[in-house]
């Protein structure tokens, strides 16, 4: 998979942008709040629909304007694709050559991305829901279906609790409840089942990863965990834990179980990473699960994603930077957003294409390159 070209319609700071990208290895370079970090992550939008850094997408959108809009020209294994991507105050409107899809849920997965960054050290420090979301949006673009089965849930669980806040005062209407919880269950099911594969995959994949990281020395293990307190899932034992908790759930206006409220636990050498890790554990366990993602992905499509690196080479230390850098050279596309090339190491630099950002405008070269002051769209 890789991007050929790259242009931004007023989008964050913004006004308009196109870049072309040659090599597998790209270093983007500027001081903070200049835009490199936006730069790649209209990236991440464009292939997810979603930004990573907010869930307002009226954030995405330049002041005073109405609408933002990316399109990139990728190749991929078998062919050429046009991708498009619309945000404005009605919605999102994505197409890929010149086709507008009727669901956004059919769109995601023309373009994979794996997204690195500093505050995805929450994959193993932070609260269930960050890793909840890491889960989702991995699996959801390597399949639709998936997209369509939490889509469907989540519409579902917010219907579940308007109404369990409605039989608090009334319980009349207990036989809704019943409909609701059924079809709550059937979509249900398949996100857990979903999940739980997913991460036996990743599973697979980051223990090579991690120890050779950790010399052979750590073991990592990750275990899905569900709300459910049972280590078989089924439709009937699903069905009847929500039936139990009918009067909870009612006196608490919400649904107690379910993949809303579910997480997934990191252990290395058999011992909870999230409650006893040392930050150096939980740094390598987190770039292990990442490094794992970008050979799950080659694994079931038989490419490899693009990957974003967000200002996170300052973040590790001279020997899992070069076990990142090893992982991706010759073979993944590869964005690295920093503020200087210092640490960066040299046969890195020498494979790749610098760009540096100033107040929203690109140019190629570094810094410190002579002879080119004006910063103009490449």
């Amino acid at each position: 998979m890789f991007i050929n070209r790259l242009s931004l319609r007023q989008f964050r700071n913004y006004q308009e942008a196109s870049v072309e990208f040659k090599k597998n290895i790209n270093i983007i370079i500027g001081n903070n709040a200049q835009g490199k970090t936006s730069l790649i992550e209209s990236i991440y939008v464009l292939s997810t629909t979603k930004s990573h850094r907010t869930s307002k997408d009226s954030q995405l959108i330049l002041f005073n304007e109405d609408f933002a809009r990316i399109d990139a020209d990728i190749t991929r294994e078998h062919d050429d694709l046009k991708l498009s991507l619309i945000i404005s105050k009605k919605g999102k409107r994505a197409s890929y050559n010149g086709v507008d899809q009727k669901k956004l849920s059919e769109y995601v997965g023309k373009l994979i991305v794996v997204m690195f960054a500093p505050e995805d050290l929450c994959l193993v420090k932070g609260g269930p829901q960050c890793r909840r979301r890491f889960m989702d949006m991995e699996i959801g673009q390597l399949s639709p279906s998936y997209l369509f089965h939490l889509g469907q849930y989540s519409k579902l669980l917010k219907q579940r609790n308007e109404l369990l806040k409605q039989l608090r005062t009334n319980r009349t209407n207990e036989l809704l409840l019943d409909v609701i919880t059924e079809q709550l269950v059937s979509h249900a099911i398949y996100v857990v089942n979903s999940r739980v594969d997913f991460l036996n995959k990743l599973e697979l994949f980051s223990k090579r990863i991690h120890s050779d990281i950790s010399n052979g020395l750590e073991d990592i293990g990750l275990s899905y965990v569900n709300s459910f307190k049972e280590l078989e899932l089924s439709e009937e034992i699903m069905l009847k834990k929500y039936k139990d908790l009918y009067n909870q759930d009612i006196q608490l206006g919400s649904t107690s179980l379910g993949p809303h409220r579910d997480d997934f636990s990191v252990s290395i050498n058999g011992v909870n990473t999230h409650q006893f890790g040392s930050q150096g554990q939980q740094r390598t366990a987190s770039l292990s699960m990442k490094l794992a993602e970008i050979e799950l992905i080659h694994s079931v499509l038989n490419e490899y994603p693009i990957l974003l690196l967000d200002d996170v080479l300052s973040e590790l230390d001279d020997a899992r930077q070069t076990q990142l850098l090893n992982t991706i050279k010759n073979k993944v596309q590869t964005f690295i957003t920093t503020t200087s090339i210092d640490g960066i190491d040299e046969f890195v630099i020498e494979l790749a294409d610098i760009f540096t950002i100033n107040n929203a405008k690109i140019r190629i070269g570094d810094m410190n390159d002579a002879g080119n002051d004006e910063y103009t769209t490449v």
